[in-house]
């Protein structure tokens, strides 16, 4: 999969929309921490910082997390001063596969009811 190129050392390489792909998604949004935060994206409905995100897990697995995230095309990350900010590319995933991530976050919403979590 070929990535945009980065034009400035903080700038991180995402798909193009046109490379997005349906496996790669569903391979992102199938871990449960993954999941967690595109969550809280979609619930937030704008960008988040990645210190935002309190996942119970080290500092270099939160990265991969998000690093696999953005790879898939589910988010986008930028630098805003020394944060890094991320959002859900909704418009991307909901024009590509319409239904998928609403039909994801609901189940993961009735699901989280279901075993008495958040």
């Amino acid at each position: 999969m070929t990535t945009a190129a980065p034009t400035s050392s903080r700038d991180l390489p995402h798909p193009e929309r046109t490379e997005i792909r349906l496996e790669a998604v569903l391979h992102a949004l199938s871990d449960p921490m993954r999941l967690l935060v595109v969550r809280e994206l979609a619930a937030d409905g704008d960008e988040l910082s990645c210190s935002h995100f309190d996942l119970p897990v080290t500092k270099s697995t939160t990265t991969h997390h998000f690093r696999v995230l953005r790879e898939a095309g589910v988010i986008r990350q930028v630098y805003r001063g020394t944060a890094k900010m991320n959002g859900l590319r909704r418009d991307a995933l909901d024009d590509l596969f319409p239904g998928l991530l609403d039909s994801v976050l609901a189940a993961a919403a009735r699901q989280a009811v279901r075993l008495g979590g958040s």
